[in-house]
């Protein structure tokens, strides 16, 4: 049977969420695995190295394997350590993690469709090999629990039943986790936290007038902490802020109205050509103005938030 990321427990029993809640612990890298990659600008850089090698391995064919993928290199990192700092290493470890997570998944994936470091084709035998070793480190608990295990039980809470408004919420929480896992930050909070806090912040976005409720009832549910769940919303709040700035920096540096300027009037050749730069110019010039705008707006909406945001609970 094909793993489910969001029933990872084999059977559904009465008591199923309860024992997500106590066996989320056993599927996170261990305490201070985060710390320690700070510590060690190296540790990040292979990490970061890793993903994007699993992303280009799976990404297109299933984000969830992905997800899993990299659920797995986590683990094994913090279990093993760092593997050696050559990019045949670092890929074999992430081509590895690909394919067990689509074994986990049942998803088609051929070894052989990816090149290694200097066009270099990884046999099976050497992956079954890495696999075996990544079982082992990861003690064969294969069905990971993630924030995608805990998202069915945290929307639950969520007042407006009306299935396209339950999906909406659903669809933004599940692009925040997907964007939390690159953060090292996030790593902290076990997978509840990050998938009430993913709801939470969805909430915030698309139904600002629900939100408190939501967070009274989450804040309420005896398996969360209130602390943490307010420091892992704090760590998202800042991961979407900074993707954000980031679009708004990617398309304010492409031009600039006299970059435009510049650029058409020295090879424009007849008046009708500077009169088209022109308000092309002018037009740029207004977008960059909007984008200005947008940025002071969104910089005072976060910083509005973070004083509101859970001062009651």
């Amino acid at each position: 049977m094909e793993f489910d990321l969001e029933n990872p427990l084999t059977n559904f029993r009465s008591d199923y969420f309860p024992s997500l809640f106590l066996l989320e612990s056993d599927h996170m890298p261990v305490e201070n695995y985060s710390h320690n990659l700070r510590a060690r600008d190296f540790d990040i850089s292979v990490r970061r190295e890793a993903i994007s090698s699993i992303s280009h391995f799976s990404y297109s064919i299933d984000p969830f394997l992905s997800y899993l993928a990299v659920n797995y290199l986590d683990r094994f990192l913090a279990s093993q350590g760092t593997p050696e700092p050559k990019t045949w290493a670092v890929r074999l470890l992430a081509i590895s993690c690909v394919s067990l997570a689509a074994k986990m998944k049942k998803t088609e994936f051929c070894i052989t469709d990816f090149p290694g470091d200097g066009g270099f084709i990884f046999d099976t035998q050497t992956v079954e090999r890495m696999e075996y070793l990544i079982l082992g480190a990861l003690k064969w608990r294969m069905r990971s629990i993630t924030p995608f295990s805990f998202v069915p039980f945290f929307i639950s809470f969520f007042k407006l039943k009306d299935p396209p408004l339950m999906q909406a919420l659903k669809d933004r929480a599940t692009e925040l986790i997907f964007k939390g896992q690159t953060d090292i930050t996030l790593l902290e909070f076990k997978p509840s936290i990050v998938a009430a806090s993913a709801l939470l912040y969805a909430c915030h976005e698309l139904f600002p007038l629900q939100f408190p409720c939501l967070r009274k009832e989450i804040s309420n549910c005896p398996c969360v902490n209130k602390e943490t769940m307010s420091q892992c919303y704090k760590a998202m709040e800042n991961l979407v802020k900074d993707a954000y700035e980031s679009v708004f920096e990617a398309v304010s540096g492409s031009y600039t109205p006299v970059n435009v300027l510049d650029l058409d009037f020295s090879s424009s050749e007849s008046n009708k050509t500077n009169a088209s730069t022109i308000i092309a110019a002018t037009t740029i010039a207004s977008h960059s103005l909007e984008r200005d705008m947008k940025r002071r707006k969104i910089n005072d909406y976060h910083n509005n938030n973070q004083t509101v945001q859970f001062s009651q609970t």
